[in-house]
């Protein structure tokens, strides 16, 4: 899960609640400023009497040229490294990216953060911002908060729908109330995965639930966050999922509760790019896929020849991650 970390220095109390209020992950304070922000809240910091201490468990790191760029990775490896530099043209972070250095660089900006977390379609891991304004760094954090990535959606075309008798199906309840359009990923192949829409539609039988992905069988994978996939059936209260958009806009969602009980299924068979590809959802009309331009479409009222979005991917997974092979899933 990427995080977002914030420099408070010097001490300023309001611009350490707008930090815990916007949703940050960590903090950076002056030292013997530690016990002040847990007396506020339980959460990472950065300090002689923190939880990480400087020239101990983390390094303030002031990089000025490509020559210590092997140091710096090296030092990753123990340490939380924080990585300042005055020019970043200077020292592109692809560099150490490319180095598997896993530092959190100091951005002053919401698009410095942004660019940070997309370099090398990997991005890195965290970044500490250093905004010193409490209504910028509301708006920052609001920001990254709400667009975390993107991922590249497609049409699949509808050939088949199947009743299948009953079986284990999850409910995925976020902490998240989720817009129309939104859901999240999920397949029987880790290499196609189906936008399963949100239950933000009214029906005459069941008010909506926002905060719900009614997503899908047991067996079923879904994306979470950092590119990974995992089993639905392995999600559990505290798990961090990944939401998205139509327009492939991914965000950050904590799981509050799964449910999983046995319901009746339904098997929806598609094709895209003259590939074949599938899901096996419960089959009940509160659960929808998702048409181009963000639309539910309740399956009980799919038909072959619609089209529904989906995310396409090669290679294979391995323990969740991906890996360059040719794997076959029937």
């Amino acid at each position: 899960m990427r995080e977002i970390w914030v420099k408070i220095a010097p001490w300023n109390k309001e611009l350490v609640l707008t930090a815990l209020e916007g949703g940050a992950h960590g903090l950076w304070v002056e030292d013997g400023r530690g016990q002040d922000v847990a007396e506020l809240a339980r959460i990472p910091v950065i300090a002689s009497d923190g939880d990480f201490v400087p020239g101990e468990t983390s390094e303030i790191f002031k990089i000025s040229d490509g020559s210590q760029e092997e140091a710096v990775a090296a030092l990753s490896v123990s340490r939380l490294v924080v990585l300042e530099c005055t020019d970043w043209t200077i020292i592109p972070l692809e560099n150490l990216i490319a180095k598997k250095a896993d530092v959190m660089p100091v951005v002053r900006s919401f698009e410095e953060a942004r660019t940070a977390f997309g370099i090398l379609e990997v991005g890195v891991r965290r970044v500490m911002l250093d905004i010193q304004e409490p209504a910028a760094l509301q708006a920052a954090l609001s920001g990254l908060q709400e667009v975390h990535g993107s991922e590249m959606l497609e049409e699949a075309v509808v050939t088949e729908i199947r009743p299948l008798g009953m079986g284990d199906r999850v409910c995925v309840d976020t902490c998240t109330s989720m817009l129309p359009g939104q859901g999240m990923l999920v397949g029987d192949s880790s290499s196609a995965l189906f936008l399963v829409h949100a239950e933000t539609e009214s029906n005459p039988y069941v008010a909506p639930r926002p905060f719900r992905v009614n997503a899908g069988a047991v067996h079923a994978y879904t994306r979470v966050d950092g590119g990974r996939t995992r089993y639905l059936a392995e999600l559990k209260a505290g798990d961090s999922v990944m939401l998205v958009d139509s327009s492939g806009n991914t965000s950050p969602a904590v799981v509050g509760r799964v449910k999983i009980e046995k319901r009746p299924l339904l098997l929806i068979r598609a094709e895209v790019a003259g590939k074949g590809i599938h899901t096996i959802v419960q089959n009940a009309e509160t659960i929808r896929l998702t048409a181009p331009g963000g639309r539910p479409v309740s399956v009980v009222s799919i038909t072959p020849g619609d089209r529904v979005l989906v995310c396409l991917e090669e290679g294979g997974r391995h323990f969740g991650h991906a890996v360059e092979e040719t794997i076959t899933e029937q």
